[in-house]
């Protein structure tokens, strides 16, 4: 399975430059079966959901993934701000095939230090979207920090992290991608943003690693794709070969849907 990252400097508050960035990124990038886009792609990091959200009522964003996810027959994973139909603000991230059916996950470990908890809820419960046989759990970016949540019960095969990572935490970022990797045996997707906000500068640094801490593709600073392919019949083998989630200890996560 081959996997794309689009790393975009996103424009602020403007869902339509933003989706031609996206559009301009995947037709000069190699063919692929899944896209990722960074978190909140389509307006950048607001802390100003009652302006920026999309209503899922009209959801705009998410059907302009659909067309896209179409028109290339792949899936298509990244985050947006959205208003639920009870009146809630989520972070909530979509993998959307190109039948037009996706999943989604809603963030849950909000970024209490820059006030997220303040104007979104918090998701309750795991996601994992499968596609064409390879199960990718969804996450985004201050997950990474929490591995109890993303710790691998045998129901996983590669990670996919959404972030919008400051370049004043680079390290950071490289080093906890590689960290859930090799972990839970897993390829980890990290799809980070570049360029600047009002808040942050971004550096980047997106990449797709093995589940032995091997990078595969790696971005630099500037907007743009990289790729690389997700070997099943590699993983499993590495798997068997060395079984290390059979030592895992047991544990359980109250998940409320």
């Amino acid at each position: 399975m081959r996997v794309t990252v689009l790393q975009t400097d996103i424009k602020w508050g403007q869902p339509k430059a933003n989706q031609d960035i996206v559009s301009r990124l995947m037709s000069a990038a190699p063919r692929s079966d899944v896209y990722v886009l960074p978190e909140m792609w389509s307006t950048g990091f607001t802390m100003k959901p009652e302006k920026d959200a999309e209503d899922l009522n009209c959801p705009s964003s998410l059907d302009w993934m659909k067309k896209k996810a179409e028109e290339y027959n792949c899936a298509i994973c990244g985050s947006i701000a959205a208003k639920t139909k009870e009146g809630q603000y989520v972070n909530r991230q979509y993998f959307v095939r190109e039948d037009g059916s996706y999943d989604y996950y809603d963030k849950r470990h909000l970024f209490t230090y820059g006030g997220e908890d303040k104007h979104y809820v918090s998701g309750t419960c795991r996601s994992i979207a499968e596609y064409k046989g390879t199960r990718f759990l969804m996450t985004t970016c201050y997950d990474l920090r929490f591995p109890i949540w993303m710790r691998n019960n045998d129901d996983y095969d590669a990670i996919i992290v959404t972030a919008n990572w400051p370049k004043s935490r680079k390290n950071v970022w490289q080093i906890l991608l590689r960290a859930r990797a090799i972990e839970n045996q897993s390829y980890v997707i990290g799809a980070n943003r570049t360029g600047e906000d009002q808040y942050c500068q971004y550096k980047g640094n997106s990449c797709i690693i093995d589940a032995k801490g091997k990078t595969l593709a790696q971005a630099k600073e500037k907007e743009q794709s990289i790729t690389a392919d997700i070997d099943l019949n590699e993983l499993n083998a590495f798997r068997l070969k060395f079984p290390v989630l059979n030592d895992k200890d047991i544990f359980y996560i109250n998940q409320n849907k």
